[in-house]
């Protein structure tokens, strides 16, 4: 085999691989990624919205839903944009410097989420836990700090790996991947990336478990607090929480499944469909499970759509 100084090649551009077995339904795979988009896009719009404009819902628990909202619309148009371009055309490239850039705030609000999800479900063990001090703990300005730190750290998480992934010289240009990302570029290295890999799945593993076992320590005390109360107040308590719940077993599940591995290896069919869970049905679904799982958000919605038909008519 013929052998080429790789440390002197200098990538100006990637190729994404993208949905390359499934070339034949182009036409069908954009419109079903277009809806799902305008989905997730006026879902998590209209969610914020409504917290944004009902002064009933000015709670802490609705203030980081809003923030929830902010990065799925965010998470989404980071990657679905050039995901949807790329079903229209063949040369499906991106510059180098716009895929580090996608990719480390692809990181960053992934990152970020998990945080956030760590804050709601502090929240939560306040409000039912401590229900006498609740407004004394969960302030508007303990709310604002708490975002803002979970904000922080998503965006702090992701910079040893990406300025290492700076560092490593490249000989490949196919992104084995529907977009781009941390995993399949480091592929793309001529030379030993297991400390890559390492301070990778380390980070990964450091935002994911500990936010893992806070949420887990957060429920342990509120599973253990609703049991000691009514059975009346009981179930009002649960579907307080079980939203929550469900969408932090959908995000956690499958980031877990892509960023903390013990093999080094990928399976490019499997980590795409992954990762479509993840980057685009997550974001989507994160906006119908609040707001119909949640009372208060569904009689908001109705009274403006309410409003919005009186204005209409007359």
């Amino acid at each position: 085999m013929e052998h080429f100084n790789y440390s002197q090649i200098q990538v100006t551009e990637f190729i994404i691989i993208g949905f390359s077995s499934l070339r034949e339904y182009t036409v069908l795979l954009f419109i079903m990624f277009l809806v799902v988009y305008l989905v997730t896009l006026i879902g998590n719009s209209v969610i914020f919205l409504t917290i944004k404009t009902d002064y009933q819902l000015n709670t802490p628990m609705y203030y980081f839903v809003s923030n929830l909202s902010v990065i799925d619309i965010s998470y989404t148009s980071i990657t679905m944009p050039k995901m949807l371009a790329d079903f229209m055309v063949e040369n499906k490239t991106i510059p180098f410097a716009v895929c580090i850039i996608q990719m480390y705030l692809f990181l960053s609000l992934g990152a970020t989420e998990c945080f956030l999800l760590s804050v709601m479900a502090f929240d939560r063990y306040a409000a039912i836990c401590n229900p006498l001090h609740y407004t004394t703990v969960m302030t508007k300005t303990k709310c604002i700090l708490l975002a803002a730190g979970a904000w922080l750290c998503g965006f702090l998480a992701p910079l040893p790996s990406t300025i290492l992934l700076l560092k490593l010289p490249l000989c490949g240009i196919k992104i084995q991947h529907c977009f781009c990302d941390h995993p399949p570029i480091l592929q793309l290295a001529c030379t030993d990336i297991s400390f890559n890999v390492a301070v990778g799945s380390s980070m990964s593993a450091i935002v994911i478990v500990l936010n893992c076992f806070l949420v887990g320590l957060s429920y342990v005390k509120i599973i253990t607090a609703i049991f000691k109360i009514n059975t009346g107040k009981r179930r009002k308590a649960f579907s307080t929480c079980s939203s929550h719940l469900i969408v932090v077993a959908l995000y956690f599940g499958s980031i877990t499944f892509m960023y903390i591995r013990p093999k080094v290896s990928y399976s490019f069919e499997t980590d795409t469909l992954v990762a479509v869970l993840y980057s685009v049905l997550t974001p989507m679904l994160n906006p119908i499970i609040y707001s119909l799982r949640n009372k208060e958000i569904i009689v908001s919605l109705q009274k403006n759509l309410q409003h919005m038909l009186l204005q209409t008519k007359s």
